[in-house]
Parts: C-alpha cells; sequence; structure tokens
C-alpha cells in the first residue's frame, strides 16, 4: 500500500465513535496499554514533557505506570472530548491512596497543545482515525527534535473469524480494513519520522457467549466502512448472528501492532541542480584557458 493512499473510513462515523461518552477504557486497550509500557525498558531517553494521547479510551490505567516511570516528568493529556476530559480531570483528583492522585500536580488536561514535548504516547487509537496522515502529521508536530513516538494500533488480521462468518453468510465485511504493520513504517518516514520500528502480536480472546463477545466488540469499535449496511439491523438479523456465532468456536483475534518512531533534526536543503550543455561546457572551459594564458607573466 502507498503511504499516502488509507483504508476507506467514514469521517462522520469515526467522528461520532471519538464523541461516544464511555465510563472506561476496554480491557483489551488497558492490556496492551501494559505491555507496551514494558518496551520502554529498551529505551534509554527519559522525557522531561510527555504527551499522554486520548488515553480515556485508550488505556487510563496506563497513566499511572506512565507517570511512575517518569515521577519527574510533565504529563499533557490530550483528549478531544470534554466529557473525556472532566473524568480524567474526576479521576486525577481521586482519593489519596490511589497512584494517579501522587502525580496529578504535574499533569494537564486540554484539547490542544501549547509547547512540543519528548514523548507522545497513543494506545489503540491509529486504526480508528479518518486521515491517519493528518494525525501523523499532527504528532510529529507535537514532538520536539530527536523526542520519540509510542503508539499501538490493530492490524489486518483483526477479527478475523467474524470476517469469514460475514463473508460466509455473503453479508458485507463487519469493520473497516486495516493497516499492514509495514505500510505503518513507510507512511512514517514519509511524513518526516525517522528510524521506525515496528512489531507486532497477535492475541486471542475467548467468550463464553454470542453476547458477550458482541458486548465486547461494542466497546472495542465500529465498524467504519464507508459501504457497511447502511440501516439498522433488526431482530431477525441478530438472532441470525447469534446462531451462526453459537456454531464456531467463541473467540476473537486481535492483531495487535506496536510502532515507535523519532522526530530527527530538519534535513538541510540542497540547491537546485543546473544543467549545462556539452557546448556551453566546452565554451567555458576555452574561455578559462585563455584566461589563463593572458594572465601570466613573462620571466625576466
Amino acid at each position: 500500500m502507498s503511504p499516502e493512499l488509507s483504508p476507506p473510513i467514514d469521517p462522520v462515523a469515526a467522528q461520532r465513535w471519538q464523541f461516544l461518552p464511555v465510563q472506561s477504557s476496554p480491557w483489551l486497550h488497558e492490556e496492551v496499554g501494559r505491555r507496551m509500557q514494558q518496551r520502554l525498558d529498551c529505551i534509554k531517553s527519559t522525557p522531561a514533557h510527555w504527551v499522554h494521547w486520548q488515553p480515556w479510551r485508550g488505556g487510563w490505567q496506563t497513566q499511572a505506570l506512565l507517570a511512575q516511570r517518569y515521577a519527574n516528568a510533565q504529563c499533557s493529556v490530550f483528549e478531544s472530548s470534554q466529557q473525556a476530559q472532566a473524568l480524567v480531570r474526576q479521576a486525577l483528583h481521586a482519593p489519596w491512596w490511589q497512584a494517579s492522585q501522587w502525580f496529578k500536580s504535574q499533569t494537564s488536561v486540554s484539547s490542544r497543545l501549547d509547547k512540543p514535548a519528548q514523548m507522545l504516547w497513543s494506545n489503540m487509537d491509529l486504526h480508528m482515525a479518518p486521515d491517519p496522515q493528518a494525525l501523523l502529521r499532527q504528532w510529529h508536530e507535537a514532538l520536539e527534535v530527536d523526542g520519540f513516538l509510542m503508539f499501538s494500533c490493530l492490524g489486518p488480521d483483526t477479527l478475523k473469524e467474524l470476517r469469514d462468518l460475514y463473508q460466509a453468510l455473503q453479508w458485507p465485511a463487519p469493520a473497516h480494513p486495516l493497516t499492514d504493520m509495514h505500510d505503518w513504517g513507510d507512511r512514517l518516514v514519509a511524513l518526516g519520522f525517522a528510524d521506525p520500528v515496528l512489531d507486532m502480536e497477535r492475541i486471542t480472546l475467548t467468550f463464553e457467549t454470542p453476547e458477550r463477545l458482541l458486548q465486547e466488540l461494542r466497546e472495542l469499535g465500529r465498524n467504519l466502512h464507508p459501504q457497511r449496511f447502511a440501516a439498522l439491523r433488526g431482530r431477525q438479523w441478530r438472532g441470525q448472528l447469534i446462531d451462526a456465532l453459537a456454531q464456531r468456536p467463541l473467540q476473537l483475534t486481535f492483531e495487535v501492532i506496536y510502532g515507535h518512531a523519532i522526530k530527527p533534526a530538519p534535513r538541510l536543503t540542497v540547491a537546485p541542480q543546473q544543467e549545462i550543455s556539452l557546448a556551453q561546457m566546452r565554451t567555458a572551459l576555452a574561455q578559462g584557458r585563455s584566461a589563463g594564458r593572458a594572465s601570466a607573466k613573462p620571466e625576466s
């Protein structure tokens, strides 16, 4: 996939999802955030200021882990939703025995970033962005030179069991297509990041009932495909889905991509190359030889 191309995503549906009220982060987001936090053990740089990008849905429990790791650093929490901002502020003013309270004095919450940081942390958000290029540019601008980006998102093998089921039933895809790990690396380089490092793992969740499986899906995201079924599904369709799920193993696979990249110093601009013809080159060389003979003085 070309770095300029994006999977088809309905921007209106994506915006509605971003502003949909939630009371807590999904379990999978919290688990991925915990695993991504362990990857910081390999990074020697210690940020004095870091940005936590939309953590209320992305994994709020990771806030305490990161704040404890960077206890002397300032944290800027970015939340685009006013409701999420209010919930974050409420969580930061929790009782004194909760870990988040220890670091609240160094944490600010806003929908804009006033100064660049040395680290930007985004967990399980990029695959739901209607314009991932624009989001990556925003992250690039939010970092200082030599600052680094840490992110995670879902990859194309996610929900492969559900995709196979929908295809067998000749239904439209249950989710929008997701970007491959290598394509994210190409996009990062194209947008000005350097030394991208990406890896992935697959996490399989099992469920006791089809109803519990569908509940988990609603907490994790929405189908943002522009060609998804346009109207509301009825009870009959839901019954067919539950019956079809019950005949298969109740499990879902999630391909989780972890990414790290650095914002390098701006490259030096090179003057445009000037081309001359062979005749012009011969004329210039001849003029140079004539000037050399004219300037030479005879010996006394």
